[in-house]
């Protein structure tokens, strides 16, 4: 009987055998310049060849730091052309929070926008990198990618990768307050994205406004639309009427973001007169759509694909599909085709429907484990190949998800994970602080807003601003409260554990 080779289902392959099937098709555009997938190549190889002639090598990494740019994805797709690992850099850190981050994963080259350069230039001499690229122009020790793309002829011969090679780490914080890396592999972003073409027909047209270095940003409709030889319109940060004009302008399919992003582009003024008619839908992420939201877009004859996921899942644990979004107000939908899902008690056994338990996932778009922590790796994903993603929920009756808590108390605001533990870990060590716990409490405006509770030693006094500005050096902007309670005494159990859930129910 003969063998069948399995396929290299690798991003650089993906992108490489997509030009030749459609390279006069457009691919990218962005700020008024459009490039067809030919000559989207022709620069992803010309970037290859150059990391190629400066050491980068099967297994290296390679760095992305700055806003939305096409210099992301030409950047993540030369490495993956090399079969080295790409590292997306959440460009709201501090440089102390990238300092560990680009140590940790040992990065060989990073390459960043004129925005960003600045914040590595601080700690350039404590990182591994033996390269800086400037993805938008050169000077001061910085290599300018354009020069680099105009100078260099395209790689001759790209690496062949396996499903289990690892294409991407992305960190994402820890409740220890380091962040991990998750390792995502060239068939972990494969299998997500066919479980994404099984759930909703994505168009031929996305517009990208989240952050790419987010999963929900890069492998919701960003590279599935690329994978078709579709054409992604991509702004380098979101604004609602921007992002009004170009689904007008460029006849969007397709568009992912967080309710608050919604919420805006609803209560901008030029809403009512947008035309939508090239939607197919929006998808969404991070939080539930409230019905008030739904309704106003459902309106305008656009219906909303409802989604949870994580990092670690590349990103779809369960798709809500919007035939349910109100008969199923508040779920989070189905597992997708070709993954599995859970909810599972402490002994890992599955709860009956309406019965809270974790929330576990299996399935090919499950991460590989996390970068050098074998050990958080093990915690993560069971014997059985479960993971546990520390979410609380149950099903109901007819085997719909609902997320209801979180076990690990993270918060999410305005789509982005805050993780309570490092942000405690910088406010205890001011000195006005005694005790002090962050809670996520709900915010009209954001879906939970970072909330301290503090008690102060004897004899101080704390200004929300004080606070802030203490923690503004160490800890990105959204990680920061935007809210202070004080307190005399933190309520802890007889373990000395702080009882979050009795705040939360005092300050809400």
């Amino acid at each position: 009987m003969a063998s069948h080779n399995i396929p290299d289902v690798g991003l650089g392959r993906m992108i490489a055998k997509r030009a030749a099937l459609t390279p006069t098709n457009r691919a990218l555009t962005f700020e008024g310049v459009t490039w067809s997938y030919a000559e989207f190549l022709g620069r992803i190889d010309r970037l290859a060849a150059s990391l190629r002639e400066g050491g980068v090598a099967s297994g290296d990494r390679v760095a992305y730091l700055g806003f939305n740019h096409p210099a992301f994805l030409v950047t993540m797709f030369a490495t993956a052309r090399l079969g080295a690992s790409f590292v997306p850099l959440n460009f709201r850190l501090t440089s102390s929070e990238l300092d560990y981050i680009i140590n940790d994963s040992g990065v060989h080259t990073v390459v960043a926008d004129d925005a960003h350069k600045a914040a590595l230039d601080e700690i350039r001499g404590q990182l591994p990198c033996e390269r800086f690229v400037g993805a938008e122009s050169a000077g001061d020790g910085w290599e300018g990618l354009e020069e680099i793309v105009a100078s260099c002829e395209p790689l001759s011969e790209a690496e062949n990768v396996e499903a289990d090679d690892v294409a991407l780490i992305m960190y994402t914080s820890g409740t220890t307050g380091r962040p991990k890396g998750a390792m995502l592999t060239h068939g972990n972003i494969a299998w997500n994205n066919v479980n994404s073409l099984h759930s909703f027909a994505t168009g031929d047209r996305t517009l990208v406004v989240a952050p790419l270095f987010h999963i929900g940003g890069l492998n919701v409709t960003t590279l599935v639309t690329l994978q078709k030889g579709g054409e992604v319109v991509l702004h380098r940060n979101f604004d609602p009427g921007a992002a009004l004009e170009a689904i007008e302008r460029h006849g969007v399919s397709t568009m992912f973001g967080v309710p608050a992003m919604y919420l805006f582009m609803n209560q901008h003024p030029n809403f009512d007169a947008t035309d939508f008619s090239s939607v197919a839908l929006f998808i969404v992420g991070g939080a539930p759509v409230p019905e008030p939201l739904l309704n106003a877009y459902n309106a305008r004859g656009i219906p909303f694909a409802q989604g949870y996921g994580l990092t670690e899942t590349s990103p779809f644990v369960a798709i809500l599909e919007p035939q349910f979004a109100l008969e199923k107000l508040g779920s989070a939908g189905k597992s997708p085709l070709y993954s599995d899902l859970a909810i599972l008690d402490v002994a890992g056994s599955p709860c009956e429907a309406g019965v809270r338990g974790e929330v576990c996932a299996r399935g090919p778009n499950v991460m590989a484990g996390y970068w050098n922590q074998p050990a958080a790796t093990v915690d993560a994903i069971d014997a059985r190949g479960w993971f546990h993603s520390g979410d609380v929920g149950f099903l109901d009756d007819d085997g719909f998800v609902y997320v209801v808590d979180r076990m690990k108390d993270m918060i999410i605001s305005g789509g982005e994970n805050v993780y309570p533990a490092e942000v405690e870990s910088v406010l205890y060590e001011h000195p006005s602080v005694s005790e002090v716990a962050i809670i996520g409490l709900p915010d009209e405006r954001w879906g939970e807003g970072v909330t301290a509770v503090v008690a102060l030693k004897a004899d101080q006094e704390l200004t929300l601003d004080g606070l802030r500005d203490f923690g503004a050096a160490r800890l990105a902007k959204y990680k920061l409260p935007i809210r202070l309670e004080t307190i005399d005494v933190l309520p802890r159990n007889p373990a000395g554990k702080v009882l979050k859930f009795r705040l939360r129910e005092q300050f809400h």
